[in-house]
């Protein structure tokens, strides 16, 4: 039996989210591989050579995966997928583009979000925005899932010695093109990586006022987010935005300030280690999740909290 990882990178370093996914994938057993597929990824491939418990890297470098177009990559996996028992990706934006269309190629149903392994054919993933863990059993030959990271700890990244294996196969499906993109900087942590995380909601009032939440994510080395409603009013974009239809994250520490706890919020972030909650609504739901709680005008408490810190 043997897992191939689809890693997730820039083309020039391999992303956290991958560790999680092979930590997944030696818990169901057998050898494991990853796949990189990129363009000038060299330094991926040993990257990933050096994660423990990882066997063989493939290292599909071509002009036709550098920006690592689901159409093109999704051909690639499906035609490498066939010679393993499990194919394995990050259930993040790339990875939730390019699974189903693999799961599709190889006609076969796909496990999403899975954050336990009970065997090398039971899962469990959550379901009802997390309110129930559903236990799922998968006959097909090949079972194509995403690996919610949250559920897992991290691979170790060195200690490993991998061989890396050039993959000879180009794939373009010419039915897409790349255009651009616009990368969000940022000198704080990223949100999915960050130990810390300091997200506002509606209570915040405006976008102005989240320059409060900075100040405090500054002192903690803090990354900042936002609940659904914090982002549909306009005060912050939509990729600080926190929950089931945005990001799942699960740092160590999660303040959680003027956001009520709708359930969709809730659920990207209930996996936090430790949750302190300010609200002035003492009935908020988010109360019921967290570690701490706090019932007080953020207005009050945040500055007050900067200025100790």
């Amino acid at each position: 039996m043997a897992i191939l990882i689809i890693a997730e990178h820039d083309n020039q370093s391999l992303k956290g989210a991958t560790l999680n996914a092979v930590t997944a994938a030696t818990q169901i057993g057998g050898d494991v591989h990853i796949l990189v597929a990129g363009a000038g990824c060299q330094a991926v491939a040993d990257a990933a050579s050096a994660v423990a418990g990882v066997s063989k890297v493939l290292l599909a470098d071509n002009a036709a995966y550098e920006h690592q177009l689901a159409e093109n990559v999704s051909l690639l996996v499906a035609e490498l997928g066939t010679d393993y028992s499990h194919v394995i990706a990050p259930a993040t934006t790339a990875g939730k583009n390019l699974m189903p269309r693999v799961a599709a190629l190889l006609d076969v149903a796909q496990l999403s979000d899975v954050i336990r392994v009970d065997s090398e054919d039971t899962f469990a993933r959550p379901i009802y925005a997390g309110n129930a863990i559903a236990t799922v059993k998968s006959l097909d030959a090949i079972k194509v899932i995403t690996i919610r990271g949250t559920g897992f700890d991290a691979a170790a990244a060195e200690g490993g010695s991998a061989v890396i294996e050039a993959v000879t196969a180009v794939h373009d499906a010419g039915i897409s093109t790349f255009i651009g993109e616009e990368m969000a900087k940022s000198d704080r942590p990223e949100l999915t990586a960050a130990s810390v995380i300091v997200s506002g909601g509606r209570g915040m009032g405006n976008g102005e006022n989240f320059a409060l939440l900075e100040s405090l994510a500054d002192k903690l080395g803090a990354a900042v987010g936002a609940s659904r409603a914090a982002v549909d009013a306009g005060f912050v974009p939509n990729d600080m935005q926190v929950g089931q239809t945005g990001k799942i994250v699960a740092p160590d520490l999660y303040i959680a300030v003027g956001i009520s706890g709708a359930i969709q919020h809730l659920a990207g972030m209930k996996d936090s280690k430790v949750i302190v909650a300010i609200n002035k609504d003492e009935e908020a739901p988010i109360f019921s999740v967290a570690d701490y709680g706090l019932v007080a005008d953020l207005f009050d408490a945040v500055p007050e909290l900067d200025g100790k810190l």
